[in-house]
């Protein structure tokens, strides 16, 4: 039995990255030998075995077969003679397929130090084409790697090419495609995810519903929200900031597209209505940054729920000043006031022996006048 550091681990601690998981790979054992010494087995499709003591992932070497359409398409076989080699064989890129001894020695069957020189997203075997999820894989790590000056190889960006001329892409489930795209979120320029797949044609085939969406100014907004450190919601939410001015028939069009992307990729309710709200509120937000006034900031906190809801408000805000200027300098005034807002209770009204509907109304005009007020006194 020997066992080798895999993946991951050993890309970034050749480039000096911190190493968040490690995964392992077991040649010339069996899932017998394994759970005798204590290894719990959690692999369903293949045998891999978490450690008794770190819990950290171990798979038996193996190889795969495609049988089918899709990134499920694959039959694997394990056995105690399928070498280290033969199991690196099947992995995406050749930084992927590079493997760690216990003594520390690399073992790099495919060039994978060379290309981390080079700086270069390479196939490690023309079976990367048999798997669509790789496309998007593939862009996840330009998007990751591109602060290092990554780039991916021409020749594995033609084989991302003819997977989609040869409707392979099109097998890609849902789930998959947000899994991966909410990760590419989460990366240092998350723009070059959006920019990879639009240049190998997978955008269009596989989510031809951010098309409308993605374009210079989205992607440097999607970049500074990941500079700032932002939430992946956040993150999420810079896709749909508007071109201003938006025509009503335009803000139509938006919210039909958002509405067929959050279908079809199912993302967390939170997502689909930020995306929703980044396109229903833009123009009039940034009019009532401009030029404030007590009723228009009082509708607006209505119709985005934000008496109710500040929180997501806030994300609002935060959102659409990484593109407009008037909101990132008058967004603090803004949420000031919403606060100011949500400390006026219902409960001071009651005091005063007001009852049913006019508790609201009343509620309301104490607010609309303290926004008043405030708004004068910034003058």
């Amino acid at each position: 039995m020997q066992i080798y550091k895999v993946g991951g681990a050993v890309r970034d601690k050749l480039l000096g990255l911190p190493v968040k998981d490690n995964d392992w790979v077991v040649v010339g054992a069996t899932p017998e030998q394994m759970k005798n010494k204590g290894y719990q087995p959690v692999g369903r499709d293949f045998p891999v075995f978490l450690h008794p003591e770190t819990k950290e992932e171990y798979a038996l070497a193996r190889t795969e077969r495609k049988t089918g359409h899709g990134y499920a398409g694959f039959s694997f076989y394990t056995s105690c003679d399928i070498s280290l080699e033969e199991d690196l064989l099947r992995r995406d890129l050749t930084i992927n397929a590079m493997a760690e001894d216990q003594s520390g020695n690399i073992i790099d069957p495919y060039g994978g130090q060379d290309d981390l020189k080079s700086r270069q997203l390479r196939h490690v075997s023309p079976a990367f084409q048999e798997d669509p999820l790789r496309i998007l894989r593939v862009a996840r790590f330009a998007a990751r790697l591109a602060p290092l000056g990554f780039h991916v190889a021409e020749e594995t960006f033609e084989l991302m090419r003819n997977m989609v001329k040869s409707g392979e892409a099109s097998h890609l489930v849902p789930e998959r495609v947000w899994q991966e795209t909410s990760t590419a979120l989460m990366e240092l320029t998350p723009s070059v995810y959006f920019e990879t797949l639009e240049s190998c044609g997978a955008l269009q085939a596989v989510l031809p519903e951010f098309k409308p969406f993605i374009h210079s100014q989205t992607l440097q907004h999607l970049n500074l929200a990941a500079q700032a450190n932002s939430t992946a919601l956040i993150r999420f939410g810079c896709l749909f900031i508007p071109l201003l001015p938006q025509t009503e028939a335009a803000k139509i069009n938006n919210i039909l597209s958002i509405q067929a992307i959050t279908s079809k990729l199912r993302p967390p309710a939170e997502y689909a209505d930020m995306a929703l709200l980044v396109t229903e509120h833009s123009d009039r937000i940034i009019s009532i940054s401009r030029s404030p006034d007590a009723e228009s900031l009082m509708s607006l906190f209505e119709a985005t729920d934000a008496l109710r809801r500040p929180e997501r408000f806030t994300c609002l805000l935060t959102i659409l000043s990484y593109s407009f200027e008037t909101i990132k300098l008058g967004k603090n005034q803004i949420i000031e006031l919403l606060n100011d807002c949500l400390a006026i209770k219902a409960r001071d009204i009651i005091s005063k022996k007001i009852k049913g509907k006019a508790i609201g109304e009343a509620v309301r005009k104490n607010r609309l006048q303290w926004i008043e007020s405030k708004i004068h006194q910034k003058k």
